[in-house]
């Protein structure tokens, strides 16, 4: 079985910049630079044989570059605790279409996805359970502000997800042009 996910590629450039942000906050596990993507779906534990539709599937989706930009910052969780601190993203149809079309393909392949509501993010860090809320709401007002330039996606890939101990490690298993 492989844990699979597709998603778009921040530039090294753009990570860098989201890089200066994470600092600051005592129990945020901030993520490297080679793991900030934003999830286009996410399909969990897929044998290797729908893995193999699915790329198939993915390869059929048709192209056509076009433009993102990050703007804000926020924290996934409930009235108790977050969990997870994210860059946001402007509307953009475009990337809405792309993550809609990549559900429709694991479709055709016979994956079953969780139903979840596309929310497009950058995952910026993981909080532990003792992080102080104040210092949450403090690091996000500080960093709210954020607004990328233009960032050009003129691909997007499949990606497998190895758990570990160190959090998620990502590979690329296939790239798609647009």
């Amino acid at each position: 079985m492989l844990r699979l996910f597709t998603a778009v590629p921040i530039p090294f450039e753009v990570a860098e910049t989201l890089g200066r942000r994470q600092t600051g906050l005592p129990g945020a596990k901030w993520r490297p630079a080679e793991a900030l993507h934003i999830t286009l779906a996410f399909y969990g534990d897929v044998d290797e044989r729908r893995a193999d539709d699915l790329a198939a599937e993915l390869a059929r989706i048709p192209g056509g570059a076009f433009e993102i930009e990050l703007k804000g910052v926020g924290a996934f969780g409930d009235a108790h605790r977050s969990h997870t601190l994210w860059a946001g993203l402007e509307p953009s149809e475009r990337l809405n279409v792309l993550a809609g079309r990549c559900k429709s393909a694991a479709e055709r392949a016979g994956v079953t996805m969780e139903p979840r509501l596309y929310r497009p993010h950058v995952t910026l860090a993981y909080l532990k359970t003792q992080t102080n809320p104040d210092r949450i709401g403090a690091w996000i007002t500080n960093h709210n502000l954020l607004h990328s330039p233009p960032i050009r996606i003129d691909r997007f890939g499949l990606y497998s997800s190895t758990l570990s101990d160190d959090g998620s490690h990502y590979e690329l298993e296939r790239e798609y042009p647009l």
